[in-house]
């Protein structure tokens, strides 16, 4: 049952990453006002502020699946 429900997950996970680069209306209009250089910085930002909870998030999914695999 766990092998069935990682495999989903991860499977979930897939489908979603290709949106991964995608911005909200606000930021898309924004970043085609500023031009290609910017635009790729504004991008940048995006992912650095969001690699904090997926960090946090990842370090304490770790810490359960070792601590299930253990019990």
């Amino acid at each position: 049952m766990k092998k069935a429900a990682l495999f989903l997950l991860t499977g979930v996970l897939m489908v979603m990453s290709g949106s991964v680069m995608a911005q909200c209306s606000l930021c898309t209009k924004t970043a085609q006002q500023l031009g290609e250089g910017p635009a790729k910085g504004l991008n940048n930002g995006i992912l650095m502020l969001a690699l904090t909870p997926l960090a946090i998030i990842g370090f304490l999914a770790f810490r359960w699946w070792r601590s299930n695999k253990e019990a």
